[in-house]
């Protein structure tokens, strides 16, 4: 028989905003479900299994695993366990985590949109996960057209011998590039190396190296100069339904076939990022009023006013630089807001609708279904965990 109050094991890094992230989202399950008695210790990257682990006597395990050593600690126990990081070391437990050839994807059109026509990636480490982002961005990246370098090498630095040799190599990669560049940083720390290098090389960001990295943990993007632009992770969600399932397998369900995966919410820009890569000024500052004004309603006619030239030429050169008409790229903005907004908020459509510059719900309805293939109501119910 089930224990009415389950004894649960959190074993989370809770060094980075990723696993604060995961945590609020098992907080959230626990509102709502619980309750759990539940172990939680504050753990760095790469800690050993806690020492009483191996004595310890619960119902069940949340862990992000990290090493060998926690993924053999926790397989010994024979408790029901839900991996929240890395299957490839944890292939006997069920997994959640994110969608990592979507957040490639993600990245990837992030940048296209900006009128890239050279990419690179970084993925420095070699967890399967950071490889399936760098291959959904270059994947991405070739439908489009385009080539995509990727660094040849990795980094660990643990010495700072090895962080000079390190940005050293960095930097000269950074030089060799075509300009101007649009560039996937598997991680926000190696974005944060990155923009590094790119000073030590005196190379220009975004002018000549647009840098995007992966998990918005704001202390290392806003520490980063410029600003780091990031993808952010649906870490709460991760959590919240890692936390359902591990409710589940306690209860005596089967595991799932596969893994959960969860898409990313979206890309906050900054600086990093934060340009128009085209040699045309009016397209590029045609392009930077449709992004900061496009939810207000405006038209072609606005920007033709805006930038000073006329619909025709607008129309041409805009898809000269960016492949997409005016009316095209003010849509594209208007349906990318729309999605973050119903994912991160319970706001109805109708106010949904009013927010991003559409004139009535019906109306967000049909373009959404044409852009996106689905209702956003539908997208809703996929994306979000807000009830």
């Amino acid at each position: 028989m089930r224990k009415e109050f389950p004894h649960v094991v959190m074993l989370i890094e809770t060094s980075n905003s990723y696993g604060r992230g995961l945590l609020l989202g098992v907080r959230r399950y626990l509102g709502e479900r619980g309750p759990w008695s539940v172990f939680l210790e504050l753990r760095a990257p790469g800690s050993a299994p806690p020492r009483w682990l191996r004595a310890w006597r619960g119902d069940g395990v949340l862990t992000a695993t990290a090493t060998r050593g926690i993924a053999d600690a926790v397989r010994s126990l024979g408790l029901p366990t839900v991996e929240l990081r890395s299957p490839h070391l944890n292939p006997h437990a069920p997994s959640v985590g994110c969608d990592n050839p979507a957040i490639g994807r993600l990245a990837a059109n992030h940048l296209i949109d900006r009128g890239f026509r050279h990419f690179a990636a970084c993925q420095l480490g070699t967890e399967s996960g950071l490889q399936q982002r760098r291959v959904g961005f270059g994947e991405t990246v070739r439908r489009a057209g385009y080539d995509c370098t990727t660094y040849p090498g990795e980094c660990r630095p643990r010495r700072p011998t090895q962080w000079e040799r390190q940005q050293d190599d960095l930097a000269a990669w950074a030089k060799r590039l075509p300009k101007p560049v649009g560039l996937m940083a598997c991680t926000d720390q190696a974005g944060f190396y990155l923009l590094d290098a790119c000073a030590r090389a005196r190379v220009a960001v975004p002018d000549e190296i647009a840098v995007i990295g992966v998990g918005n943990d704001e202390s290392l993007c806003t520490m980063a100069t410029p600003a780091l632009t990031s993808v952010k992770l649906n870490a709460e969600r991760i959590g919240y339904e890692a936390a359902a399932l591990l409710d589940r397998l306690m209860a005596g369900e089967a595991a799932p076939n596969r893994p959960v995966l969860i898409e990313p919410l979206g890309v906050i820009t900054r600086r990093s990022s934060d340009l128009v890569a085209t040699d045309d000024p009016e397209i590029a500052r045609a392009v930077q009023f449709i992004r900061q004004a496009a939810c207000d309603g405006i038209s072609v006619g606005d920007i033709v006013q805006e930038v000073a030239i006329s619909r025709s030429a607008l129309e041409r050169r805009m898809r000269a630089a960016l492949g997409r008409s005016p009316n095209e790229e003010i849509t594209r903005v208007r349906i990318q807001r729309a999605k973050e907004l119903l994912i991160s908020t319970a706001e109805p459509l109708k106010a949904i609708a009013w927010r991003t510059g559409f004139q009535t719900p019906q109306y967000l309805v049909q373009v959404f279904r044409q852009q996106v293939g689905m209702t956003p109501g539908a997208f809703r119910r996929e994306n979000s965990f807000l009830r």
